[in-house]
């Protein structure tokens, strides 16, 4: 089984270890790239630069509020890009406003999570969202077997 390629993407770097660290001790064969903005996001995703080489991710876990560049920018980008659009992307934030979640699905999010405000609660959702994306539904995965 070829590895699963995850894209972290938040200004927070407890909130990306804690993330990543929960997607790689499952057992299942991960590899997990962090970013802290969205200028650097579409950099990895467009193997732009220092990035040429990067692995192009299966799946994407973006925050809204990045620095230079926000999730959002970076969600019409990928959804507007005919070689990123059929990434999966999660909107993993802690907005809960009505405005950003409608907007997120406009824009092409696959999924809105809001980020629970406490531990035991942030690990129990970062859970249910590996096992869905990772075990229940089936990702595009571009050149892999």
């Amino acid at each position: 089984m070829s590895s699963v390629e995850i894209l972290l993407v938040d200004d927070n770097p407890a909130d990306l270890e804690l993330l990543r660290e929960t997607l790689v001790n499952k057992g299942r064969v991960v590899r997990v790239a962090c970013v802290l903005d969205g200028d650097e996001a579409l950099a990895v995703l467009r193997r732009e630069g220092k990035n040429a080489g990067a692995h192009r991710p299966d799946l994407v876990v973006l925050d809204l509020n990045l620095p230079r560049k926000d999730g959002r920018a970076v969600l019409a980008e990928i959804k507007l890009d005919p070689e990123l659009r059929k990434i999966p992307v999660i909107i993993f934030t802690t907005s809960q406003a009505p405005h950003d979640i409608e907007h997120s699905y406009l824009l092409g999010a696959n999924c809105f999570v809001t980020k629970p405000g406490n531990l035991h609660d942030f690990l129990e959702v970062v859970d249910r969202l590996e096992e869905f994306w990772l075990e229940v539904a089936r990702l595009p995965r571009e050149g892999k077997a």
